[in-house]
Order: structure tokens, then C-alpha cells, then sequence
């Protein structure tokens, strides 16, 4: 054991933090398995284990400084192409049976919906034209 260098001692770490980065998902993991690539780096150069150790944490630091509110700003941001039912929000239908608070059907995107009035005082005769609002299961809400 006291024969391996310490920079395979940094790459067994470093695929020891690629495990639970694989497994769980979590960025951090990988940020920190970079960071013992940059020790291993120091170490392959002949520093002591100070300076291994130091590198180590200012590179996981660093990424994990910089990285990570980065990648949390781009989960966060929406999809610009809304797909399945988000696409359906704010499109125009057909009424083909009378809708009103309790329900008609409408023919949205080619296809026929069942559909109900968002405000339930308000009815809707066939052939009017209705703007969706929002898609509860399989019926469209409409104004």
C-alpha cells in the first residue's frame, strides 16, 4: 500500500465520487470527483499533500460556486416549446355541442374535447369560437 503513489490514490477517489454522482444525480458529486482529478494533478507534480488537499477543495469550491447557480437558473427557466396539453393553452376552438358550466365538446387542434365553461353562468352555442384557458384531464376549460 505504501508503494502507490498519491495520485492514484486522488483517481480512486475521484471514481469513488462518480459512483453516487451516477447514481444519485447530484452535480456536487461530480464537482468534487473534478476536484480530486485537479489534486491528482497537483500530487503527479510532486507537491506535498497540503497543496493536494488545498487544490482539491478550492477547485470543488470553485465549481460548485460557479456551476451550480448556473445550471440552477437553467432548471428553472420554462421550455420554449410547450408540448402535450401545454401546448393547448390559449389555442381557439369549436363549439360542436352547447358548452356551459356542467359541459358541451368543442374540436380543438383537429380533435373533440370534452369541454367545460370556466365561468359557469356562461354558455356557449355551437359553432361559437372559445379560447382555452386550461386542461383538466380530458376536459378543456374554455372562456
Amino acid at each position: 500500500m505504501n508503494d502507490i503513489d498519491a495520485w492514484v490514490w486522488w483517481l480512486v477517489g475521484a471514481a469513488a465520487l462518480g459512483i453516487p454522482l451516477v447514481v444519485t444525480a447530484m452535480p456536487e458529486f461530480g464537482m468534487f470527483a473534478v476536484g480530486a482529478v485537479a489534486g491528482a494533478i497537483v500530487a503527479g507534480l510532486g507537491f506535498g499533500a497540503v497543496a493536494q488537499v488545498l487544490v482539491f477543495i478550492v477547485v470543488s469550491v470553485a465549481l460548485i460556486a460557479v456551476v451550480r447557480p448556473i445550471a440552477a437558473r437553467h432548471s428553472a427557466q420554462r421550455p420554449q416549446l410547450a408540448t402535450g396539453v401545454d401546448a393547448l393553452r390559449g389555442k381557439q376552438a369549436v363549439v360542436l355541442e352547447r358548452v356551459d358550466g356542467s359541459g358541451g365538446r368543442i374540436k380543438l387542434a383537429g380533435e373533440i374535447w370534452s369541454a367545460r365553461a370556466l365561468d359557469s353562468d356562461r354558455a356557449y352555442e355551437v359553432g361559437q369560437e372559445v379560447d382555452v384557458v386550461e386542461i383538466e384531464g380530458a376536459t378543456a376549460i374554455v372562456i
